[in-house]
């Protein structure tokens, strides 16, 4: 386990970032021109990134990002 110390500002913007990351990938998800093996890995990094979100974000924003069981993710 590591631990992490970050202030306010280091916070949001983490929050930030790791929202620009999971909607890139939502919109990766709907191009047709992507292959569904390459599909499947993005759905695993979105997942991984929404475990890092869920320690920075708050429950609301959190909530806008919960991966779905049916559809894409």
């Amino acid at each position: 386990m590591l631990g992490l110390i970050i202030n306010e500002k280091e916070q949001e913007e983490m929050v930030y970032v790791l929202k620009r990351e999971m909607e890139e990938i939502l919109f990766d998800l709907e191009e047709p021109r992507i292959d569904e093996s390459m599909k499947v890995k993005m759905k695993k990094r979105y997942q991984t990134v929404f475990n890092l979100f869920q320690r920075v974000a708050s429950d609301e924003e959190c909530l806008n990002y919960l991966p779905k069981k049916t559809g894409h993710l």
